[in-house]
């Protein structure tokens, strides 16, 4: 086992020497796990998400590159040498793959800037979902459908994005066709008795209920409310089946699409039929 250990595998070093650095790197691997873990429970709800996970990260690296640095002298390498050494290739690295080096600046700004959180609903180049995750190189979405999608933060930074959950508050509107012939003062008021009756619909700003235009087979009416973001969804749904269920059961109809036809002939049409 002892000649073993003393093997020269490569130059001056031994295989003891590299499973010497094996082990630390293992430990210092299991250190950093450790660290990172007492930490996110320390800190817990203290810093925001999208900080604490970078920190919890940035520190991760450190202990992991900090145990990398110590195996180097047992192996024999320069650190002055491999810094020299990674200097230059970074260097054409740089230049070979300046889409790295965009996404890296900008996903420091939209961490610096906070145009998005962590669990914040947005839509983003067509793709609407969760923000899962927002890394250095990347941001990760959750599509509604569950599909996780990552999106490069250079056109993150670079595109539209909107924020569906970054105000607290969220107006949804409908537009309600009833028939000509019933009451429109009547319509109003039994939709803003339902609106009253909602606990989740603000009364600060106020709710909008009034007569918009007169369509081909209705009168429209025109409703926009405003509700809490997290709640905003469920309260759209229950209002839209309260309304109509209250509407008819005062009589008062969505009615279907109508047209009038009127033959300019008609004459001439009745006696072609009798033709035939």
């Amino acid at each position: 086992m002892i000649d073993f250990l003393n093997t020269v595998i490569y130059g001056e070093t031994t295989a003891g020497e590299i499973i010497l650095s094996a082990v630390i790197m293992m430990l210092a691997v299991g250190l950093a796990k450790s660290i990172t873990v007492y930490l996110r429970r320390a800190i817990g709800d203290r810093i925001e998400k999208n900080y604490r996970e970078l920190i919890l990260k940035l520190i991760y690296y450190l202990v992991v590159f900090i145990g990398f640095l110590t195996i180097l002298p047992i192996l024999g390498l320069s650190p002055s040498g491999l810094l020299v050494a990674g200097g230059i290739t970074g260097i054409v690295i740089g230049f070979a793959s300046q889409s790295v080096i965009s996404n890296l600046i900008s996903g420091i700004f939209i961490l610096w800037e906070k145009p998005i959180r962590i669990g914040d609903q947005v839509q983003i180049g067509g793709i609407s979902g969760f923000v899962e995750d927002i890394n250095v190189m990347s941001t990760i979405i959750r599509t509604y459908d569950g599909l996780f999608v990552r999106i490069p933060n250079q056109t993150l930074f670079t595109g539209n994005i909107t924020n569906y959950t970054g105000n607290v508050v969220r107006r949804f509107e409908y537009r309600i066709g009833v028939r000509y012939s019933d009451d429109l003062e009547e319509a109003v008021r039994i939709i803003k008795r339902v609106i009253d009756e909602e606990p989740f619909a603000l009364k600060n700003p106020a709710p909008a209920v009034f007569v918009d235009e007169f369509g081909d087979s209705a009168v429209i009416i025109s409703v926009r409310i405003w509700s809490p973001v997290q709640v905003w969804y469920d309260v759209k749904m229950r209002l839209l089946e309260k309304i109509k269920v209250e509407l008819e059961r005062n009589g008062i109809e969505i009615p279907f699409p109508q047209r009038v036809v009127w033959f300019a002939n008609e004459l001439e049409f009745r006696g072609s039929e009798r033709q035939a």
